[in-house]
């Protein structure tokens, strides 16, 4: 498999070939995988124009941010045949996926699984430990869940 990326910038040390656009990397692959970032700088970067330079033979993968996609785009390229397929982990309104995306049988829909390292397990499962001693102490957890009734620390 022959590997290129796009980066705000070069990076000399990489053996891959740099794409100096995203247009020009959708272009260029037969899988396109985003891992970008949220934020203004990346909103709706994958959008119509990314998925026709990708192509009918191409698949789109998401496991970057779900704000990084325009959703209609990509449901409109699904649907019509811009693309191949997606495979995608998060989405725009997490938790909600939209019921379009749901209903195709040519993607692959899953919760986000990016905190599935040994690392992050265990720093969830010490701050887990935290709360719980913090509650038994002060009577709050240390990281409520907003939607939760519980007083702040």
């Amino acid at each position: 498999m022959r590997i290129a990326y796009h980066n705000r910038t070069e990076q000399n040390d990489l053996p891959y070939a740099y794409c100096a656009s995203l247009a020009e990397l959708a272009e260029r692959c037969d899988i396109l995988l985003s891992v970008a970032p949220g934020g203004p700088f990346t909103a709706d970067a994958v959008n119509a124009d990314i998925f026709r330079a990708l192509g009918e033979d191409g698949i789109f993968i998401n496991i970057g941010r779900g704000s990084a996609v325009d959703e209609v785009a990509l449901i409109e390229a699904l649907r019509d045949g811009t693309i191949l397929s997606a495979g995608l982990d998060v989405f725009k309104d997490e938790p909600h996926v939209p019921s379009e995306l749901i209903e195709m049988d040519h993607v692959v829909l899953l919760p986000h699984v990016g905190s599935a390292s040994i690392h992050t397990r265990n720093a969830m499962g010490q701050l887990q430990a935290d709360n719980l001693a913090h509650w038994f102490e002060k009577g709050a957890p240390l990281t409520p869940v907003a939607e939760t009734p519980w007083p702040r620390a």
